[in-house]
């Protein structure tokens, strides 16, 4: 058994032939430049790509087995230079009628072990979404019956960010996901907590005490890879051994969530859309406290305060421990160019945010910028609280 790091949600901007994925992710975010993005700059040893069903992204996986850099396993996933094991996914948007009757909607994050079963997958979701081509469209079943399909093709559904405003099961669906999933709710494994939330927040909510959480990154561009990831303990990297982690079997298990500090989210707090502000005050915020105005976008802490059925967390004891990050790109002081440099000296940025001490980076990049790091790594800097769509800041 030994510790690796995984990052289980990152899009794909474009194909290789330059045919759209992900419309809002860079271009330079294909499966080539992800595995080598994991393998070169990251440190990542686990990564799922989540746009794997779109034609066009199986047309290139295809190509890149063809070049010998990269090979399938008979446990499950894709291996780069035998570095990083790349799990197939799909991010699946489902329609649900949320608890005042409305329909609602959310994303589904769906793994599968080899690509001739994400090929399936694929071929059956053309007839539920108009355009299979494209990321996270929206499919006209719920998740209650897209976990069959899921299931058939050998592949497991974890509910994704489940607690952003938009798109998300906690979010604007439900205040409970047994409501949703009846029946199935125990083959769901785990939850993606994002970028707004953390264990402390979450473990609220009495009915994910059995379900593993995920940190992360939902990376819309190669520097975000790893922004949010979890360290496991596994016997080696493959689907079997990434599904036997979320389902804490055989001493496999997640170790470590390493995620944001909450606040950081774009939706950590209530945002008022007719003053465009965020809205100060004790949670929870349901309107405005400059107009009066119930036109906001709920932030992820006032929703879990109002859904949550625990006033104090209390987490099950085989939750890991949950360990804020701040990534290089919200550190103050450090730009493109420093980064790169800090890159080049120590290799990823894993090894700059956790291991470096501070004489190490000093003499890389001076006195303040390695105190800032520090700093940030230590919790002792100040967060102003992201909110309606815009990131917090670190100050």
């Amino acid at each position: 058994m030994y510790d690796i790091y995984a990052d289980l949600h990152v899009h794909i901007g474009r194909s290789e032939n330059n045919k759209p994925i992900k419309i809002t992710a860079a271009k330079s975010l294909n499966f080539a430049n992800i595995a080598k993005e994991c393998v070169e700059r990251k440190g990542i040893n686990l990564v799922g790509i989540i746009d794997c069903a779109s034609p066009y992204v199986i047309e290139d996986i295809e190509n890149f087995l063809k070049t010998g850099e990269a090979y399938e396993i008979e446990d499950g996933g894709i291996i780069y230079k035998d570095k990083v094991c790349i799990i197939l996914g799909s991010e699946i948007e489902t329609s649900e009628i949320n608890d005042e009757g409305k329909t609602g909607s959310a994303h589904n994050l769906c793994y599968f072990p080899k690509l001739a079963d994400i090929k399936a997958f694929s071929n059956e979701m053309s007839k539920h979404i108009k355009n299979i081509t494209l990321s996270s469209q929206r499919a006209n079943i719920s998740a209650y019956e897209l976990i069959d399909i899921v299931n058939k093709y050998n592949g497991i559904l974890v509910p994704a960010h489940c607690f952003t405003p938009h798109k998300s099961f906690y979010g604007n669906c439900t205040d409970s996901l047994r409501k949703i999933f009846k029946e199935k709710y125990d083959r769901i494994p785990a939850i993606e907590l994002g970028l707004s939330a953390d264990t402390f927040l979450a473990d609220k909510i009495s009915e994910l005490e059995t379900k593993t959480f995920l940190t992360n990154s939902d990376a819309h561009s190669l520097p975000k890879i790893a922004r949010e990831y979890n360290e496991m303990k596994l016997d080696g990297i493959s689907f079997k051994e990434f599904v036997m982690a979320l389902k804490n079997e055989n001493g496999r298990k997640i170790v470590k969530n390493y995620g944001l500090d909450p606040k950081l989210g774009k939706y950590h707090r209530t945002y008022c859309e007719v003053c465009d502000k965020r809205i100060e005050g004790e949670a929870p915020v349901t309107k405005c406290d400059t107009c009066d105005s119930r036109n906001i976008t709920m932030g992820v802490y006032d929703r879990i305060e109002i859904i949550k059925d625990k006033e104090k967390t209390k987490s099950p004891a085989f939750r890991p421990e949950y360990i804020y990050q701040i990534p290089l790109t919200f550190i103050p002081g450090l730009g493109g160019k420093t980064i790169e440099k800090l890159l080049d000296h120590f290799g990823t940025e894993m090894t700059i945010l956790h291991k470096l001490s501070n004489d190490d980076i000093e003499a890389v990049v001076g006195e303040k910028i390695a105190k800032n790091i520090i700093s940030a790594r230590d919790g002792k800097m100040h967060i102003v609280e992201g909110g309606g769509g815009v990131y917090g800041k670190v100050e």
